[in-house]
């Protein structure tokens, strides 16, 4: 039996993903070069962020609480800003279409 069938995961929650969207929002506003914003190019930056910043999986209230604790970090803001500047450069220079 598979795990997925047996266990409820819907309430896993990276909650990094929430940081690097509010974060692609701010810079995709103040970018200033001409920049392709459909579906799969930020689909694609959204990706590329995530996977180079730590991420804070949570499922209960003390996971959200300790994930929180975590994110305020400048250090981990500064990452979460880093990753997002990157993946709009990259994704800018290839984009994910012809």
């Amino acid at each position: 039996m598979a795990l997925i069938d047996t266990y409820d995961f819907e309430l896993l929650k990276n909650e990094a993903e929430n940081l690097v969207l509010a974060e692609l929002d701010r810079q995709l506003e103040a970018f200033e070069e001409k920049i392709c914003t459909c579906n799969d190019c930020i689909v694609d930056m959204a990706a590329i962020a995530l996977n180079a910043v730590k991420p804070y999986y949570r499922f209960s209230l003390l996971g959200t609480l300790y994930a929180a604790q975590a994110m305020n970090e400048e250090s981990y803001a500064n990452s979460i800003k880093e990753a997002v500047s990157n993946a709009i450069e990259q994704v800018r220079k290839n984009p994910s279409h012809d």
